[in-house]
């Protein structure tokens, strides 16, 4: 290696900036029950749409 142990300085670097968070998401919960929760939200964010007069758009009309 030509640079050394560059990387590892700037990967310690970014960690210390970031307060030693690190990429993975550990909420707890299992993966079926993250789709379950994520879907619910789709379905809350797209009754919220329509609701609000966005049908235009979720229907897929466009304005001229």
């Amino acid at each position: 290696m030509t640079r050394g142990n560059q990387r590892e300085k700037d990967r310690e670097r970014a960690a210390a900036r970031n307060g030693g968070k690190s990429k993975t998401k550990d909420d707890g919960l299992t993966p079926e029950q993250r789709r379950e929760r994520d879907a619910k939200a789709l379905q809350e964010k797209a009754a919220k749409k329509a609701a609000s007069g966005g049908s235009e758009a979720a229907s897929g009309k466009t304005k001229k």
